[in-house]
Formats: structure tokens, C-alpha cells, sequence
């Protein structure tokens, strides 16, 4: 019989989709999810930068994480869900469809990105899920980030 699992071993995300697909990112990163809310555009911010909004007092930029991950950008509605991100001190959202699950999972469930001749698809995307029928990409939001992640 195996030993059971220490809490300390299982890790939880949040499961969210752009279109028909799923992704996720580890719930530490997250602080917040919420509805829609029309931004302020920035001027010669990257086309992925929707614009900021604001916060309780913080401006907060936007990231259409569609176009971000080359999927197409989304066009925004009352149905789409902003999460709210934190990496490192950098404050930021994400622009999704929906929010679907939180799902605690083993470290051994993820596994590594296939190498499929994309050099993108490495930076974007840290690892794979496979479960309950589902494949989750793991996104690696340092990489997501407009400055100071390590894509541009």
C-alpha cells in the first residue's frame, strides 16, 4: 500500500479556457477573479496590452492572453473573466473566456512540454496535465509578462 500524499506534495490550479482551450496556472500566482471591465488603452503598448484598469486604487495592466499565447486575440464581453496575477511584484490580468475548476494535482501529473519546433511553445507553456480527460497547459507567467519576463 502506498504511503499517502502530504499536503506539501500536491499542488493546486485554476483551470481556465480561451475558446476550446484549457490551460492553467499555479493558484499561488492568482489574487483575484473577475468580471469584464473595459480598459484604458496605453498608448504603443504591445497589441497583447489591452490597456490598464483600476484596481482599489492600483493600476493594474490587462493581458488579452489569447493573443499573447498566439491563439487569436479574444474580443471582449460581459461574459469573459479577468484573473487577477501576481509575479513577483508584478501586478497583472489576464483576459480569459472562463474560469472552470481548481484542481489539486501531484507534481508527478505534470509533465514536460513537447518539443514540437516551437521555441514559443517552451517559453509559454511549462508543463502538461493530463487529467480526468482533459490537458491542461501549465502557463509560465514570467513569460507572459509585457517587460522583464523572458519573452518579448
Amino acid at each position: 500500500m502506498a504511503a499517502p500524499r502530504a499536503a506539501s506534495d500536491l499542488r493546486e490550479v485554476v483551470a481556465f479556457r480561451i475558446g476550446t482551450q484549457e490551460f492553467c496556472l499555479d493558484i499561488r500566482a492568482v489574487r483575484e477573479i473577475r468580471s469584464w471591465s473595459p480598459t484604458t488603452v496605453l498608448p504603443h503598448a504591445p497589441s497583447y496590452v489591452m490597456g490598464v484598469i483600476n484596481l482599489r486604487g492600483a493600476v493594474v495592466p490587462i493581458i488579452n492572453l489569447a493573443e499573447r499565447l498566439a491563439l487569436g486575440p479574444l474580443q471582449p464581453e460581459a461574459r469573459h473573466v479577468i484573473i487577477i496575477t501576481v509575479v513577483d511584484t508584478q501586478v497583472l490580468g489576464l483576459l480569459v473566456d472562463a474560469v472552470s475548476d481548481i484542481l489539486t494535482v501531484p507534481p508527478s501529473a505534470v509533465q514536460a512540454t513537447p518539443r514540437v519546433g516551437s521555441e514559443a511553445t517552451q517559453t509559454f507553456v511549462r508543463g502538461v496535465i493530463a487529467i480526468e480527460q482533459r490537458m491542461l497547459r501549465l502557463i509560465d507567467m514570467e513569460a507572459v509578462l509585457p517587460t522583464g519576463g523572458r519573452a518579448s
